[in-house]
C-alpha cells in the first residue's frame, strides 16, 4: 500500500466504535493522521474548538445527531470549511445521498459495498479529484 504525498489529517464520526477502530487503523496505516470520535457532538465540539482536518469522514445514522445534520451545522458555522468531505455509510437511499449533495459533500461511500481498504483509496481519490 503506498502511502499519501502530504500527510492528511482526517476526523472520522460514526457511532460504532468497532467500525471507528478498523478505520482509524486503515487511515493510519496508509499514512493519514486520524482522529476518531463517537458521534456527531463530539465531533461538533471539536471543530468548534479548532480542529480542522484537510478530511472530514461523516456516517449519516447516528443518535442525537445525524451525520448530515452535523454537516448542515458544519456549513452554517464555517467549521472546516477546505474539508473535503466523504459521506461513508449504510445509507444508500437517493434521497440521503441528494441531501448530502445539497449540503455540498464531496463524495459519498456505502459501506455495505465497499471493503475497508478500498474505503481509504476511495476517499483518497475523492480528495485528489477536490484538491484540483
Amino acid at each position: 500500500m503506498n502511502s499519501v504525498d502530504k500527510k492528511y489529517s482526517v476526523l472520522l464520526v460514526d457511532d460504532d466504535k468497532f467500525l471507528l477502530d478498523m478505520y482509524s487503523l486503515k487511515f493510519s496505516k496508509s499514512g493519514l493522521a486520524v482522529q476518531a470520535v463517537i458521534g456527531s457532538l463530539q465531533a461538533l465540539k471539536l471543530l468548534r474548538e479548532g480542529l480542522s482536518p484537510d478530511i472530514v469522514i461523516l456516517d449519516i445514522v447516528m443518535p442525537t445527531m445525524d451525520g448530515l445534520e452535523l454537516l448542515e451545522t458544519m456549513r452554517k458555522e464555517k467549521l472546516a470549511s477546505k474539508a473535503t468531505v466523504v459521506m461513508l455509510t449504510n445509507q444508500s437511499q437517493s434521497a440521503d445521498i441528494e441531501r448530502a449533495k445539497t449540503l455540498g459533500v464531496d463524495g459519498y461511500i456505502v459501506k455495505a459495498t465497499t471493503i475497508p481498504s478500498e474505503v481509504v483509496s476511495e476517499v483518497m481519490d475523492i480528495v485528489k479529484k477536490h484538491r484540483k
